[in-house]
């Protein structure tokens, strides 16, 4: 009974960040007094994740190196250079811009796994980009925010570096270290990892909403516009990476979603913790969005399987 609460729960994930969010901008209280828990709060979501993993997913990448190296470029290359052209294009004010490339320079978000799981794509091999996504975003994601953005804020490179391995690594080895030792014990409780997740990127998008209450009627609009469009933009650029190195349908559906579905829970986190509020608010609608039409994109796809499509 318990485990059909949490998959139904963790199913209509979209549907929860949607009316926690309301709730936060009518009743803002609750949420910011949580505030100050938010990097245990995303650690226990690493660890969770780590305590999913296990050797057999390395093992993966290690065999696939060439298709996970496209896959790793891809994701650190067209997002981040997105979010930078769009800042420019829109003028968008400072704290929105770097928000907007610390968004587009996180790593790919767990969601993209259920997601591709869903859409009859590659599976193995999102959770293989994932992983080294992951693994590489310490370096990756506070090096790109600082290259794209630190003409137009200081960026503490070394700070967010550290957050990165404090939040990230640390808690997600652990887990996978538990999940190594203690097989039987975690296999019994491996259900309540995903929920988990998708109650602390809840949280997180209802903590920026009530954070940036009396803001959002100012730049909800121009920044809303704006995360769409990059959205829209990493899916199609995501699929014709795929479609340029000639990979299987299943694999470019992966690409997409994966390359659309950034890891934004992090990047709001990252930049509550080292920009301020305003700077938080591309990553929480990003959130949103990205759920929204990763949903639509595997629900349609859903209806034909790839073998039956010429690629």
């Amino acid at each position: 009974m318990l485990k059909k609460v949490l998959v139904f729960y963790t199913k209509y994930f979209a549907v929860w960040v949607i009316a926690f969010g309301v709730v936060a901008y009518l009743a803002p209280k609750p949420f910011v007094a949580l505030r100050d828990y938010m990097d245990w709060f995303f650690a226990l979501t690493m660890f969770g994740i780590g305590a999913v993993l296990q050797i057999k997913d390395f093992k993966r990448i290690a065999q696939r190196p060439i298709i996970v190296l496209i896959g790793s470029a891809a994701q650190f290359s067209i997002m981040p250079l997105g979010a930078f052209v769009l800042a420019k294009l829109f003028g968008l004010e400072a704290e929105i811009a770097v928000g907007l490339i610390l968004t587009g320079s996180a790593p790919g978000a767990m969601a993209s796994n259920v997601m591709s799981y869903i859409a009859k794509a590659d599976t193995a091999y999102s959770v293989s980009l994932t992983t080294v996504s992951t693994l590489l975003c310490p370096l990756l994601t506070p090096g790109l925010t600082f290259i794209l953005a630190g003409s137009v804020l200081k960026v503490p490179f070394w700070e967010m570096m550290f957050s990165v391995i404090k939040m990230v690594i640390v808690p997600l080895f652990v887990g996978f270290g538990v999940r190594h030792y203690f097989k039987d014990k975690i296999e019994k409780v491996l259900p309540i990892f995903p929920a988990i997740s998708v109650t602390f990127i809840i949280f997180i998008c209802s903590l920026v909403i009530a954070l940036n209450k009396d803001r959002l009627g100012q730049v909800t609009g121009l920044v809303l516009a704006t995360a769409v469009i990059l959205n829209i933009y990493g899916m199609l650029g995501g699929y014709g990476v795929g479609s340029a190195f000639r990979m299987e349908v299943r694999r470019r559906r992966t690409l997409a979603i994966e390359i659309g579905m950034q890891n934004a829970g992090l990047g709001t986190v990252l930049a509550l913790k080292h920009f301020g509020e305003k700077a938080a608010i591309p990553a929480a609608i990003f959130v949103f969005i990205c759920i929204i039409t990763a949903s639509v994109m595997a629900a349609v796809w859903q209806k034909t399987t790839p073998d039956e499509i010429r690629s």
